[in-house]
């Protein structure tokens, strides 16, 4: 499946469940906060060691990006296309790593 079918399924179960499928049927801040509710999931699943259980670190960012396939499908975004496009513009940005609070190994 490419990512705007996994959309396109999304769609398709929020509308038989209910969940909203245009704009004026949700509360986007609501949706974000979810969103950031699935990622905090994925991360103590993760600090926990549970890798594959239902409740684990690969269940919960396939919750979070369910949950963003979501969005962009109310909003009619082509998630691939913007994915790509950003993809292509971080090719030539530069990070100055020894300014930032991060460490990538």
């Amino acid at each position: 499946m490419t990512i705007n079918e996994l959309t396109d399924a999304v769609m398709q179960q929020a509308k038989d469940k209910g969940f909203g499928t245009k704009p004026d049927e949700i509360n986007v801040a609501e949706k974000i906060a979810l969103i950031h509710s699935e990622i905090s999931e994925a991360f103590e699943a993760y600090r926990h060691n549970d890798m594959d259980g239902d409740d684990g670190f690969k269940r919960e960012l396939g919750d979070a990006i369910q949950r963003i396939l979501h969005l962009c499908g109310i909003f009619e975004i082509d998630i691939e296309k913007e994915i790509v496009k950003k993809l292509d513009s971080n090719k030539n940005r530069k990070w100055d790593w020894k300014k930032m609070n991060e460490s990538h190994s």
